[in-house]
This record gives C-alpha cells, sequence and structure tokens, in this order.
C-alpha cells in the first residue's frame, strides 16, 4: 500500500473518532468517495493499525444502528416541507 494512502486512512479513522463523524460526513469534510472513507476504515485500517481499527468500529456500528432514525426523520423534514408550500 502506498503510504499517502496508510496516511489518509489513519486520518479518516482519528476524524471519525474524535468527531463521530458519519461515512458520508467524512466523505464530504475531506472531498472522497463514501466508498473510499468506508473501505478505508472497515478494511485498510485493520491491517494497517489494529488498535485504531477497534476504536473506530464502535462509531461505525453506532452510525449504522441510527442510520433507519436519520433517514425517517429527513423524510419527515421533507414531508413538512412540501406540504407548507
Amino acid at each position: 500500500m502506498k503510504d499517502y494512502i496508510a496516511e489518509r486512512v489513519v486520518v479518516l479513522a482519528n476524524y471519525m473518532i474524535d468527531t463521530k463523524a458519519t461515512v458520508r460526513q467524512t466523505a464530504k469534510k475531506f472531498g472522497i468517495s463514501k466508498s473510499t472513507v468506508h473501505k478505508d476504515v472497515a478494511c485498510r485500517l485493520k491491517s494497517i493499525d489494529y488498535a485504531l481499527y477497534k476504536k473506530v468500529k464502535p462509531v461505525l456500528e453506532e452510525n449504522k444502528a441510527e442510520r433507519h432514525l436519520r433517514g425517517g426523520m429527513a423524510t419527515k423534514e421533507k414531508y413538512l416541507q412540501s406540504k407548507a408550500i
């Protein structure tokens, strides 16, 4: 693996741990795709820094557990906005 990829993986993982950001928020912040962020923190990080991977895994699991709630809130907001017009 190239050095710049390993550095990016660690930076992304630290950002997600510090801010409890989702994959989507992290991707937007760093200007890369959601797929890249997910592959970096879920797959590549394990072989680069296993201790850091163990710290980011609960963040990923928490976001996965909450995503249906965020989706429902977004749908509700969209409905309320269309109704107000």
